[in-house]
């Protein structure tokens, strides 16, 4: 199976691409899609091959797609774009992909989507068939433009068969990200209790390896989390920060906000987090 990853060079990507390498097959090929071949020459040595375009440009779409089997899209532009950018990466150029994919002859697209597009909490962990809500404190152009993405996804799989296959990220962290301090950012302006749900960058790559060769789970959506939310107190410990005063007094009006169910990864696609919680992780090394 050659598989065609997009976003290999961001956060995601740079930490899962050298783990589908290393995971793969006999027959089984990786191929980027990078718009500086610079930085897709460490993949190169890696055994990649290696395609420089734009996902914006429908040649350089088409050049990427040739011969591909399955297409796992981690391409996005994340919180600090105001607006028009993750609209035209995180639904345009992905609607434009998974169409070009389809009519290329790919019959798998596995696309890489956040916890964040649940909105507000529903005095619950967040289950994959809740419809997105916006609203909250996190709500923005990325988790919209993300939300609107897999409904245009599902979509094209029920129009033409094309096999999509969605994972829902929590807030990912681990080898070197600095995702962990930045956390703080919002962290410290919570109540000492609020939980943030996480997942490895480790367990990440296992969750959407399993979406790529699991059979039979078309059109289906999955959270990928660990077992553990982190409070807001413990990620200031792990970022050896002190924990703003007066976070103890304020108020948490759903303290399952941000959580999310995993039962259905876990029942459907075997997943386990190798990392079950941000302390096993730094207590293996791996933050």
């Amino acid at each position: 199976m050659l598989t065609l990853v997009t976003g290999a060079t961001g956060r995601v990507g740079s930490r899962l691409v050298p783990r589908l390498l290393q995971w793969r097959r006999p027959g089984d090929e990786v191929r980027v899609l990078v718009r500086d071949a610079e930085r897709g020459a460490p993949f190169a040595r890696r055994g990649a091959q290696v395609v420089t375009g734009d996902l914006r440009n429908e040649e350089d779409v088409r050049k990427a797609l040739a011969g591909a089997d399955a297409v796992l899209n981690l391409a996005a532009v994340f919180r600090g774009d105001a607006g028009d950018g993750a609209w035209a990466v995180n639904r345009e150029a992905t609607l434009a992909l998974a169409r070009l994919a389809a009519a290329a002859g790919a019959v798998r697209f596995v696309q890489a989507s956040t916890n964040l597009v649940y909105g507000p909490g529903r005095g619950r962990p967040a289950c994959e068939d809740d419809e997105p809500l916006p609203g909250g404190p996190l709500w923005g152009p990325y988790p919209e433009s993300k939300a609107e993405a897999e409904r245009g996804l599902l979509d094209l799989h029920r129009a033409v068969g094309l096999d999509v296959r969605v994972g829902r990220l929590a807030f990912v962290y681990g080898d070197g990200d600095p995702h962990l301090a930045e956390s703080l950012r919002w962290a410290g302006g919570w109540a000492a209790h609020q939980r943030l749900h996480m997942v490895h960058h480790a367990d990440a790559a296992q969750g959407f390896l399993r979406l790529l060769r699991t059979p039979g789970i078309g059109g289906r959506v999955y959270n990928f989390a660990d077992d553990a939310p982190v409070t807001a107190v413990e990620l200031h410990w792990l970022s050896g920060a002190q924990a703003p005063a007066g976070m103890a007094e304020r108020a948490l009006p759903d303290p399952w906000a941000g959580v999310v169910s995993t039962v259905r990864a876990r029942d459907e696609l075997g997943f386990r987090p190798q990392y079950p919680s941000v302390w096993a992780a730094r207590d293996a090394g791996v933050l």
